[in-house]
């Protein structure tokens, strides 16, 4: 492997954060004599991507393979993309400094829709084509995962072959399929042909693109699935938290150790894709979580530690997790947080529990303000859950919490938009009733609306979303229903909603809207200061495509979706029944606790529900 330091170093003192750009971090792993390599970048700033507990596991579960190394990628910010090209320096992995083109295996990320130009500035600084069907034998194979590859066809010219599903298994899987293919001298056709016959792998080269008319297929003489089903853990207990992961030089979004302790979540949110991809819910045990935090407490010196999830508090024995993780590190001065919580008075005791006495703030998603639209979006909580929760908040010593809502959600009527101004202003009420009067000062409620985004493999999928001078008109409202003192709002940008809304439901043909506004200087548009909405409307005309028309148009049930042939394990059937009893404002519950509601992930997986006690089918 070529060392490029000796031409990276000099560029470090003329950029912006150049810990940005060097190794040598506690954790970071070393192994030059490994035969395989793989990078893996994460397609934003070094900052970003060390705070992604995926691509943490990954790399840990990579360099335990026998004779491989794995290495860690990020995108350069503009300044040191600009210094890099100027100079002729591609793209380099962190542990090793070599050239990203140089490795076996690049393996990308797909957190987020408006990350998909930066795949491409890393394609392009590292050398490497940017198409599959433009790339060598002598090219790295590159192959995506992560949330956005459960609707990849707008990136799906761009990968050599993406992974549906999770990765602990499948990258070794992947890993001992190029490996044969490399040692026999196959083709990277025929290895390609290899990848598409490994669980979760979908080879996009394989395959007719979907029409609006034809479900994507199979090309002829191929030998792909004519559905590729994702890839699934039957228990998180199969692999270990990694016990001492990078420590980064400088801050990160996320500084702080980080233990998985459960995955899925089975509320039923119809908005929410997370919640319908990575069914069925897994829980880790006590003794694994307790375990796994103070190993990797001890090995990091961080002094914070979150309990990741979904839905954290939903984890069948977090209380006895939260008063043994206490008790294990008493004295240490180690924080313990929780990044989801549930709106009930158990929530505020379990962030009570794991405080230790520090009241900085709570966060709370009702979702929407009134009851109706609770249930059309299955939201299982009510006002008065809400109210109660707040007063138990406030009375117990916080003094800061957060709202988030949701706005252009499905029968959304100016009632209901309106209903989240009045819902925050009760909620002010009871917060305020239950702080003693000195105190009130010093208490504010902060309010975050999103637009709402229909995403695949949702009951949702169908609909489309509110067009934008709509929603602006709703954005007014809420304003003039909004308490006027006490209360933060804050909305999200309507173009930037838009964009992602064109891009989640699209097909194949937006790879060249893709690949058009990064030409013409999308990069990072995921940070607001650099998003341009006119370059993205210039680059869907361009290309003879309607950015409002692809966002808002329903997709007709009976037509096939540009995802049709990539499955989450939950029925179509399953999902057009939830879309009718949202229509009809009809709930559904939670089958982790009251029963099966026949979403079809366990049988069609083979997989079951896992709880620190148990399985539970």
């Amino acid at each position: 492997m070529t060392d490029l330091w000796p031409r990276v170093e000099p560029l470090l003192a003329h950029v912006e954060r150049p810990a940005r750009y060097v190794d040598r971090e506690w954790g970071a792993r070393h192994d030059e004599s490994a035969s395989y390599r793989v990078a893996l970048l994460y397609p934003d700033t070094y900052e970003l991507g060390m705070a992604n507990q995926a691509i943490a596991i990954l790399y840990d579960r990579l360099n335990g393979l026998k004779d491989t190394a794995a290495e860690r990628v990020f995108v350069p910010w503009k300044d040191m993309a600009a210094a890099m090209r100027q100079s002729g320096v591609p793209l380099f992995t962190l542990e090793s400094c070599a050239p990203v083109r140089e490795v076996d295996l690049l393996g990308v990320t797909l957190p987020y829709e408006l990350t998909f130009t930066n795949v491409l500035e890393a394609l392009d600084l590292a050398g490497i084509p940017l198409r599959s069907a433009d790339r060598s034998e002598g090219d790295p194979l590159v192959i995506a995962g992560g949330p956005c590859a459960f609707a990849p066809e707008p990136m799906a010219d761009f990968f050599d072959a993406i992974l549906i599903g999770e990765g602990e298994d499948a990258v070794a899987d992947i890993v001992a399929a190029h490996r044969v293919a490399k040692v026999a001298g196959l083709s990277r056709t025929d290895l390609l042909e290899r990848l598409a016959a490994v669980p979760g792998v979908y080879v996009p080269s394989l395959y007719e693109p979907a029409s609006p008319e034809v479900a994507a297929h199979p090309r002829p003489g191929s030998a792909a699935p004519p559905v590729v089903e994702k890839r699934v853990l039957a228990s998180l207990s199969e692999h270990r938290t990694p016990e001492c992961p990078v420590v980064p030089f400088m801050d990160v979004v996320h500084d702080r150790a980080g233990v998985e302790i459960l995955r899925g979540c089975t509320r039923g949110c119809r908005f929410c894709q997370a919640g319908m991809v990575y069914r069925p819910v897994r829980e880790r045990t006590p003794d694994e979580i307790v375990r796994d935090a103070v190993a990797q407490l001890r090995c990091t010196g961080h002094e914070d530690v979150s309990l990741t999830s979904l839905s954290t508090t939903d984890h069948s024995r977090i209380e006895e997790i939260l008063r043994r993780l206490s008790a294990a590190t008493r004295g240490a001065g180690v924080a313990i947080s929780l990044p989801s919580l549930r709106v009930d008075a158990f929530g505020v005791e379990m962030a009570a529990l794991a405080s230790s006495g520090k009241k900085s703030g709570l966060t709370f998603a009702p979702e929407a303000g009134t009851q109706r639209l609770r249930d059309v979006i299955n939201k299982n909580v009510t006002e008065q859950d809400l109210l109660d929760t707040v007063a138990a908040a406030f009375g117990a010593g916080w003094r800061r919490m957060k709202l988030y809502f949701m706005m252009g959600l499905p029968t959304e009527t100016d009632e209901d938009v309106r209903g989240i101004g009045e819902l925050v202003r009760r909620v002010l009420d009871v917060a305020r009733e239950a702080t003693p009067p000195a105190q009130r000062g010093g208490l504010r409620i902060g309010v975050s609306v999103a637009v709402f985004v229909p995403k695949a493999h949702t009951p949702f999928q169908w609909e489309g979303q509110a067009p934008n001078e709509e929603v602006r008109r709703r954005q007014q409202v809420l304003r003039e229903s909004m308490p006027r003192k006490g209360v933060e709002l804050a909305w999200h940008d309507t173009g930037v909603a838009l964009l992602e809304g064109a891009i989640a439901r699209g097909g194949r043909e937006l790879s060249r809207v893709i690949e058009r506004a990064w030409r013409s200087g999308a990069v990072f548009d995921a940070w607001t200061e650099e998003f341009s909405m006119s370059r993205w409307r210039e680059a869907f005309a361009g290309e003879g495509l309607d950015l409002e028309s692809l966002a808002t148009t329903p997709h007709d049930p009976s037509e096939p979706l540009p995802w049709e042939h990539l499955s989450a394990g939950v029925d179509r059937d399953y999902l057009l029944g939830e879309r009718e009893r949202a229509l009809a404002a009809e709930t559904t519950p939670d089958c982790s606790f009251d029963g099966c509601t026949g979403c079809g992930v366990c049988p069609s997986l083979g997989v079951d529900i896992v709880v620190a006690g148990g399985r539970r089918g």
